[in-house]
């Protein structure tokens, strides 16, 4: 086994053996790489829609029945009916 290891056709190999080790490394760590930034994105992401959908419950909390109306798109005579 080791003069198969030592002969020029075992060294070839050896060394295509390490390569493609080296190869799989990389590969590897740019995969995990992406994953790593793209769930950063996802978690950005998602507290940037928390933080908007905050804004947005603010101002609604604020508004009474005929805001809340017109906010929605609602008809101007059916909302001016709302605020009693």
């Amino acid at each position: 086994m080791l003069s198969f290891l030592l002969s020029p056709l075992g060294r070839v190999l050896l060394g295509l053996l390490f390569v493609a080790g080296l190869l799989t490394a990389a590969w590897f760590d740019g995969y995990t790489s992406g994953l790593k930034a793209e769930r950063q994105a996802v978690l950005t992401r998602s507290i940037d829609v928390l933080r908007e959908r905050t804004k947005v419950d603010d101002q609604i909390r604020d508004m009474d029945a005929a805001g809340l109306c017109a906010a929605l798109g609602g008809v101007p005579d059916e909302c001016a009916g709302l605020g009693m």
